[in-house]
């Protein structure tokens, strides 16, 4: 059976784990929840990250060390093993950029229409973000979606570590491979998902990923789009949504 245009723009292959097309007899996924990254992802973009590592690392390390990671900085993991002082500086600053975040922060088109879609279809929906709790409460408050369970960096270890995926799953009582990790950073929200045996789905609304700098990445998502309003599609198309 021939893909259709929309499942070739979806579709990613996984070496270790093959996705098929649902057919007549191929049964589909069982999906029981989805689990959403927030920032870039359930909100607009509203951190410079690029000028707050800059800040944080200074103009000459930042080069170095982006030059070195291709897929992105994690910066939390870069400074936990600086000295408390250096490493106290290092947080004010990142929280001051959270908060000048929180000041322009929009919902991201889409996701009230896909959260909305979930309910209609009783499906558990959570949170992961390396951001602050209280950025989190803001999101709840400013537009009325709850995420259950919704994990902030205060829950360690953070993304990419699979550890707060996996306490979703068990929160919920389901198995990793029955949900699907939704986020816009291959190095977080991708990797946590496949280290927790989940389904994953990138939001690449630019196609930043499909530049060469990529291509040598070992870890694949599942599913690549480019809006939330593709993942309603997606979840119908290959999978059988049950709660």
């Amino acid at each position: 059976m021939p893909l259709s245009s929309l499942s070739k723009s979806l579709l990613f292959l996984h070496p270790k784990r093959p996705f098929h097309m649902a057919n007549r007899t191929t049964p589909r996924a069982r999906l029981r929840g989805v689990v959403f990254d927030m920032d870039g992802t359930l909100t607009v973009p509203a951190i410079d990250f690029a000028a707050m590592y800059k800040a944080v690392l200074g103009d000459d390390e930042f080069r170095r060390i982006k030059a070195e990671n291709p897929c992105g900085i994690d910066i939390l993991h870069h400074i936990e093993n600086w000295n408390p002082d250096k490493q106290l500086k290092a947080y004010e600053t990142i929280a001051d950029y959270e908060r000048q975040g929180l000041d322009r922060l929009q919902i991201m088109p889409g996701a009230a229409e896909l959260c909305g879609f979930l309910d209609s279809k009783k499906m558990r929906r959570g949170l992961i973000t390396r951001n602050v709790k209280a950025s989190v409460d803001l999101f709840h408050q400013r537009f009325g979606m709850k995420f259950q369970p919704a994990l902030s960096r205060e829950f360690r270890p953070y993304k990419p570590d699979p550890a707060p995926l996996l306490h979703i799953c068990s929160a919920w009582e389901v198995l990793p491979n029955e949900v699907m990790m939704v986020g816009d950073s291959l190095k977080d929200d991708v990797v946590c998902g496949k280290r927790a045996g989940a389904f994953t789905c990138l939001l690449d609304e630019t196609g930043r990923y499909d530049s060469p700098d990529y291509a040598a990445v070992n870890l694949k998502p599942d599913f690549k789009v480019s809006s939330l309003a593709e993942v309603h599609s997606l979840l119908e198309e290959h999978f059988d949504l049950a709660p």
